[in-house]
């Protein structure tokens, strides 16, 4: 069962991708001007490298999740460390007054509607023109079997969140914008439209890269530009209406009155012709400076903006929604260390982030331990029931207490038992966790984990391994698992372990 919302965000929700500049000074350039961005702005980089340089002020960007950098410029978090923010949307921001209020000033640069991207044969199957599609096409295409998607989760990326307000706004039939009362009404309609997702990610970026590498969807949700930047899509924007991004560099009341006026040169100079004519042409999203022509291949038909949520309520009520109803429910398999390295402190910090973790899990969730030493040690199995969700969360909670270290690290024999235990299901977001503090000693070596995974069924090597890198284990031994099983590698090294699993909820 998750948590409060905002609890459940205060995870960073790029660890890997932050800078130095998350401090300012503290090992960055102290000249530069610090954003913290949406993590999707990566590929404003090159354009911000030039409009800096041409400004005479290096830009620096950390990212995190839009939602996450809303709840920390809530808790001043931001206060001192960043002169301005760079989201895919500060609608969200409006909702929190505490946010609202450390934002002084805001530029539009650009815009992204949300999208849907069809392979082409699913497209002439369905006899879709493209023009004419809407919400209620995609639903009932879901109902009937003959369509399944990926979208990023909404309670970490706002592309997910707006995926899923436009959804609801257009099933529910909802004039205005959504109210508790639509999306009780939209319920059974939205619930029908969610089991047509088969992927889900915590980034645009892994889940373009799990779309490439798996193949088992027929279309992905997520903004048009996001879109665009996938070979062989073809992208539509549903006719009944989609919630736009759109970008607004907003300039935070700490900053001294320098950097606020270096905020404002840069506003200027990315509405620039010029720039704006680069922004389309390089990221796929749309001007918002009159005369600046969309980049090629940008439906320019006018849609319904849907509106957003008018008061936080409704949208924290829509993603508890999403989470424990709407949603395919999640399975996972825990693989833990509990070697005789992991004694002290790391198996301590390991228990006190399970322990912290049970508060973000879903109801329907079926979570497992496997921890494991010179073999694995034990198996539990919990599955988080909605009719009593405290009775699985109290005794993952206990299993987890009863972790004691010792033996060697037998990592791909592990691994190997964690697949054998779960088998094929098409019907959860099934993946395995992996978090060792060393390297493997014990058991199956590489190459033979390598060829058992090859041996495996199709729907079995869906199943993405999500390695945890802490202590220390050897970064390319886990680089490989991640990238043999179509999982991601997660930093506790550089981060924390309790922040890397939060990150990871956004992957299950």
């Amino acid at each position: 069962m998750r948590r409060a919302l905002m609890c459940a965000l205060t995870a960073v929700a790029l660890l890997a991708g932050c800078t130095a500049g998350e401090e300012k000074g503290g090992g960055s350039d102290p000249d530069a001007l610090h954003i913290l961005a949406s993590s999707e702005l990566s590929d404003m980089e090159p354009i911000l490298e030039r409009v800096g340089a041409d400004l005479g002020v290096p830009v620096e960007l950390s990212y995190a999740g839009t939602l996450d950098a809303v709840d920390r410029l809530a808790k001043g978090k931001a206060d001192g460390r960043f002169d301005a923010v760079w989201l895919s949307s500060n609608d969200y921001l409006r909702l929190r007054p505490e946010a609202a209020r450390k934002i002084v000033s805001e530029t539009t640069v650009m815009a992204s509607p949300v999208a849907l991207g069809v392979k082409p044969a699913t497209l002439r199957d369905l006899g879709w023109k493209p023009e004419d599609v809407t919400w209620a096409q995609v639903e009932k295409a879901v109902a009937d079997g003959r369509l399944t998607y990926g979208m990023t989760d909404p309670s970490r990326s706002n592309s997910g969140f707006s995926t899923l307000i436009s959804v609801a706004s257009a099933l529910s039939g909802a004039q205005s914008a959504l109210t508790d009362a639509d999306i009780a009404e939209a319920g059974p309609r939205l619930k029908e439209f969610f089991r047509g997702q088969k992927l889900t990610s915590g980034s645009s970026g892994w889940l373009a890269t799990a779309y490439k590498r798996r193949g088992n969807v027929d279309a992905l949700l997520n903004y048009e530009s996001v879109l665009k930047g996938i070979p062989g899509l073809t992208v539509i924007r549903p006719r009944d209406g989609v919630v736009t991004a759109d970008y607004p560099l907003s300039t935070l009341a700490s900053a001294d009155a320098t950097d606020r006026d270096t905020v404002r040169r840069l506003g200027e100079a990315l509405r620039s012709p010029e720039v704006q004519r680069e922004i389309t042409e390089r990221t796929h999203r749309r001007p918002v400076v009159a005369g600046v022509a969309p980049a090629a291949g940008l439906d320019t038909t006018r849609r319904r903006e849907l509106p957003f949520p008018g008061s936080r309520s409704v949208a924290d009520g829509l993603l508890d929604s999403y989470e424990n109803e709407l949603r395919r429910p999640s399975r996972t398999v825990y693989v833990l260390d509990t070697s005789g390295s992991m004694e002290g402190e790391r198996l301590d910090g390991l228990k006190a982030a399970l322990t912290d973790l049970t508060g973000d899990f879903r109801e329907r969730e079926e979570v497992t331990l496997m921890p494991f030493g010179s073999d694995v040690k034990s198996v539990r199995t919990h599955v988080v029931d909605p009719a009593d969700p405290k009775s699985g969360l109290d005794a993952i909670k206990k299993d987890t207490a009863g972790l004691e270290a010792d033996g060697d690290t037998a990592i791909y024999t592990s691994l190997e038992k964690a697949y054998d235990r779960l088998g094929a299901d098409e019907d959860t977001f099934t993946s395995i966790v992996l978090m060792t503090d060393g390297e493997n000693t014990a058991g199956a070596d590489a190459g033979e984990f390598d060829d058992f995974y090859e041996r495996l069924d199709g729907t079995a090597r869906q199943i993405p391994v999500f390695p945890i890198l802490f202590g220390d284990s050897d970064r390319s031994e886990l680089e490989h698992i991640a990238d043999l099983t179509g999982g991601r590698l997660f930093d506790a090294q550089q981060g924390s372990l309790d922040g890397a699993f939060e990150e990871i909820r956004g992957y299950q």
